[in-house]
């Protein structure tokens, strides 16, 4: 995997003379040269909006746009491209959900149960949904090996009307079983809607959303090589059809006259004015990239990394790590809390900063998991995450500059 560091352009920069040590991938990935390029392509060469226009360089932008939902849409198992609804990023596609489904379908007291696992864009709207619509939320904890609480999830599930959770925990790195797990809740209640946020899953293990079995799946460009701004929905044909728009203005419109309007079919129906045009064009070039290598060539190298990390970091005395003690169950994200020789926590916000002097990368926080933190009766962790640029090097670099963060800070 050494050969791909070529192809990031960041890798380049020197800080204070030093290089960059980037490990914040959970965050936002580095961007590879081919999608660069494709972005630099669009804005260049045929920068024109799509669908509007009968002249050569219009034509080549829809082209290209619409080629890039085939892309994705076969990159993640969709039955057909028209499932793939294009949004800012995942947090937009799943409030998009609960804006236009689940305002529609929620009443009072249904049940909607969510996990404690959950970045707040797969909690905060499922938890505001409830609270408007006087529906019961029910959150499913976890088990002591940093795992869901299947039981607990199994029970929560009978009575509900959606289910919303995880595929890959982005503090923990906990790979939850979606697709064993969707099974045995279709057995348990086979009406439930699921919403499964594969932010972090999309980008590092193979998914096919058609085998999942789940109804909706969200998750964002940035964070699989791709540009900021640009994410994805993907939703069952039958749903999608019977929701409302999400946005109202252009191109989404089938007709309007002065008593009513119609809209387009999906996937335009929810994508009401000019979209990210160059963002669509360069997640393409994003999946392109990631095909080339191929999805279980990412995984076992990031599992090697993981392992390795593991290894290193427990043998620092100071460190306590959070999350599946076994690279196997686990995405490449490693949190964990540095204390100082009396045992007492040294800041994460502190690590950071000392990490940075020697341009080491890494998040420090709640990570958008606040009741994930208070679960685990956690004020913030530190958080190191890997991906195919990564290199034994880093963890060895990270390694070094937590002993340099403990001998200042300890």
């Amino acid at each position: 995997m050494r050969s791909v560091l070529a192809d990031f352009p960041l890798l380049k920069t020197r800080i204070r003379g030093k290089r960059i040590v980037y490990l914040d991938s959970t965050a936002t990935s580095l961007k590879p040269q081919a999608v660069l390029d494709a972005i630099n392509s669009y804005n260049t060469e045929y920068s024109a909006n799509v669908f509007r226009g009968l002249y050569d360089i219009s034509e080549r932008a829809t082209a290209e746009f619409e080629k890039a939902r085939e892309k994705i849409a076969k990159f993640i198992g969709a039955a057909i491209s028209r499932e793939v609804i294009f949004a800012r990023n995942a947090s937009e596609a799943l409030n998009l959900v609960a804006s236009t489904w689940g305002k529609e379908n929620i009443k009072k007291n249904d049940v909607v149960v969510t996990t404690i696992m959950e970045h707040h864009s797969n909690f905060v709207p499922w938890q505001q949904l409830a609270a408007e619509k006087g529906a019961i939320l029910k959150v499913v904890g976890l088990d002591l090996d940093y795992k869901l609480d299947e039981a607990e999830l199994l029970s929560a599930v009978k009575e509900a009307k959606l289910l919303a959770l995880t595929h890959i925990s982005n503090v923990l790195g906990t790979i939850n079983p979606i697709r064993s797990l969707i099974k045995k809740i279709r057995k348990i209640n086979p009406d439930i809607v699921i919403i499964v946020d594969g932010a972090q899953s999309v980008p590092h293990i193979s998914v096919n959303v058609s085998a999942l079995d789940c109804d909706f799946f969200a998750f964002s460009g940035h964070k699989m090589l791709g540009p900021t701004g640009i994410g994805v929905l993907w939703g069952k044909t039958k749903l999608l059809e019977q929701m409302r728009p999400y946005m109202y203005g252009g191109e989404m419109i089938e007709r309007v006259t002065l008593d009513k309007s119609t809209f387009q079919e999906i996937p335009l129906k929810f994508e009401a004015g000019t979209p990210n045009i160059s963002g669509a064009i360069g997640l393409g070039a994003a999946v392109d990239y990631l095909k080339s290598i191929g999805m279980d060539n990412v995984r076992k190298y990031e599992e090697n990394l993981t392992e390795l990390a593991l290894d290193k970091l427990s043998k620092l005395k100071n460190i306590t790590m959070y999350g599946p003690g076994n690279a196997s169950e686990k995405c490449g994200v490693v949190a964990f809390n540095v204390f100082g020789k009396s045992k007492k926590l040294i800041h994460p916000h502190d690590v950071a900063q000392i990490l940075n002097e020697d341009n080491i990368c890494v998040r420090s926080g709640h990570h958008c998991a606040m009741p994930l933190h208070n679960a685990l009766k956690l004020a913030a962790t530190t958080r190191a995450s890997f991906y195919i640029y990564n290199t034994e090097e880093d963890i060895d670099a990270l390694v070094l500059g937590l002993k340099k963060a403990i001998k200042i800070l300890g």
